[in-house]
């Protein structure tokens, strides 16, 4: 029993050998402190070891954007605020939209040499909440060298609710500002 004992006592103490020198534990669905300080100008992923990799040419599109939309002939289409994620999302908030009929939307973004180019998704609802339209927000936008500002084309095409009849094509211009933390 003696023997036992002080096996039993010898991994207590390897135990807690263990555990005083190991890092402490994180919580956060598999979110490493690591990834939580990345700077926002990188390239890589956590499957890849989160690479940093400089960007030229200005800071990129991530980040808050305040945003008009203007159509070719000068007359305003929409304005607000978006969010572009570093993995390839964005999310728009539409200040011309009421909330009843859908004032978020989504779309994935990709790097296209020096534009960002915006495949956005909408859906459109009347007051009472029924479906009435489905719109694709294409933006092919170019940040400025000291990445406070985007500009560049957009197009919007308005569909019927089903998505199988084009009711209209509208173009212009985006603009948006940087929102930053002050």
């Amino acid at each position: 029993m003696a023997m036992y004992s002080r096996n039993l006592l010898m991994a207590g103490v390897v135990v807690a050998a263990i555990s005083a020198t190991a890092s402490a534990a994180q919580a956060g669905c598999g979110v490493s402190p690591d990834m939580l300080k990345k700077p926002a100008s990188w390239s890589g992923s956590a499957q890849d070891g989160a690479v940093l990799i400089p960007v030229t040419g200005g800071l990129p599109i991530v980040g808050m954007w305040s945003f008009t939309m203007t159509l070719n002939g000068g007359a305003p289409f929409d304005w607000g605020y978006q969010v572009w994620h570093d993995d390839g999302t964005e999310i728009m908030n539409s200040g011309t939209r009421a909330p009843a009929t859908e004032n978020f939307c989504m779309g994935a973004w990709i790097q296209m040499g020096a534009r960002y180019h915006l495949n956005h998704q909408a859906l459109s609802y009347t007051a009472d909440g029924t479906l009435n339209a489905r719109v694709v927000i294409k933006e092919d936008v170019m940040v400025d060298p000291r990445g406070f500002n985007f500009s560049g084309p957009f197009t919007v095409d308005i569909y019927n609710a089903a998505g199988t009849t084009l009711l209209q094509h509208l173009a212009g211009t985006a603009v948006g500002k940087r929102v930053i933390a002050n």
